[in-house]
């Protein structure tokens, strides 16, 4: 029986539900609940935990076990240890789009009201908005050195520096709407106008150089797929989102300053659409490798590796017909019968996925170097 995948953003109370079901269909004798628990929670291998835990019969301690060996963990205290960092970096913008009249003469809320506008949420992002943020910054241009988080926003090095000076904290105290660090309202700002001085690459210089954290991020909703400074700085997503202004030299110094390369959110927001810039500067730093990442210290097993994180793009690139993106995968060693991480494709090589989205070319290429044949229908038709 294999292990499953943790729901989007997990309740405690529900996992507690799931093990006192599990608890009861043991007591009843179900099929189903006794196949989990001898899966999980073997005789002979937790002879030891099953004595402790109640003999034969099933205790709460002993359902709660197995609940967390199916989602993957090794125990219930680290399945809860788990949720517990979910908690901690889940955030829910809610983008908001008139600030109520009692509060348009705070500054502080006409600040946080102007970075929801400006900036990326992942709930609502149109120009529209970022625009009615520039006219708000038009009317009120003190509102930008309200602190560093709108410093940030709109690039201000000369105001970020001399905040910093007297506040070093400042580079990485969350605030502002959506509770997140300067950094990552400069990399998902959209606000076109920016301030003279620099502007966000050099604004973004300043704040790493002022400790910032390269790999600043939050759980979008609870999702186990960090949205990484480096993901605003790219963009894209299922709603076409815009990148930043500055994104390949906005990436750069962020990947020179430590932020992993192997990225899940920013492959999946820029699988979309066929430009592989991103793909390019991600290897250039070391995409597909193992490399230092606080994100899956965190998440463990949840987070894809790094090896299934290309190979999932090899394989979204076969069915789609991406042939340029295929070719450059495969160029940086990525393997060709790979299966990925995501369930969507099921066991499926990107091979098969080619041939059964009609990419002969594509098929054709992965055979070159050096793809499984054996079992994959559709092979004749490549004549």
């Amino acid at each position: 029986m294999p292990t499953r995948p943790l729901p989007d953003n997990p309740s405690l109370e529900h996992l507690k539900n799931q093990a006192k079901s599990l608890q009861r269909g043991v007591r009843a004798g179900d099929p189903v609940a006794t196949a989990m628990l001898a899966e999980f929670f073997p005789r002979d291998a937790d002879a030891p935990a099953r004595a402790e835990a109640g003999g034969d019969g099933c205790s709460l301690t002993e359902a709660q076990v197995v609940i967390a060996r199916s989602y993957g963990f090794a125990s219930w205290a680290r399945l809860r240890g788990h949720l517990d960092v979910v908690a901690t970096y889940s955030r829910w913008p809610e983008p908001v789009d008139d600030l109520p009249e009692s509060r348009s003469g705070d500054p502080e809320a006409l600040a946080d009201h102007f970075l929801n506008l400006v900036t990326l949420s992942y709930t609502k992002d149109t120009p529209e908005r970022a625009a009615h943020g520039g006219r708000l910054l038009a009317a009120r241009p003190e509102i930008a050195k309200v602190g560093a988080h709108t410093l940030a926003a709109v690039g201000d090095v000369v105001g970020l520096r001399e905040l910093l000076h007297r506040d070093p904290e400042a580079a990485r105290r969350t605030g502002g709407p959506f509770d997140w660090e300067p950094l990552l309202y400069l990399c998902y700002s959209r606000f076109a106008a920016r301030a003279t001085g620099g502007g966000s690459v050099a604004a973004a210089v300043v704040l790493l150089e002022a400790g910032a954290d390269p790999n600043a991020g939050y759980l979008w909703r609870g999702l186990t797929s960090p949205f990484t400074a480096l993901a605003g700085a790219f963009g894209g997503g299922e709603q076409w989102q815009a990148p930043h202004e500055d994104s390949l030299e906005l990436a750069r110094v962020l990947l020179a300053a430590g932020a992993d390369p192997n990225d899940n959110q920013t492959l999946y927001n820029r699988m979309f659409a066929p430009a592989n810039d991103h793909l390019e500067l991600l290897f250039q730093f070391g995409l597909g490798t193992d490399v230092d990442s606080p994100w899956r210290a965190r998440l463990g097993h949840t987070y894809p590796s790094p090896t299934g994180m290309v190979e999932e793009q090899l394989r979204w690139a076969a069915a789609h017909g991406m042939e340029e993106r295929v070719r450059l995968l495969l160029a940086h060693g990525v393997d060709p019968d790979g299966r990925g991480y995501h369930p969507a494709y099921g066991d499926r090589t990107a091979l098969a996925l080619a041939l059964g989205s009609g990419h002969r070319e594509i098929a054709r290429e992965l055979l070159r170097a050096g793809a499984t044949a054996t079992g994959v229908d559709g092979l004749g038709d490549l004549g």
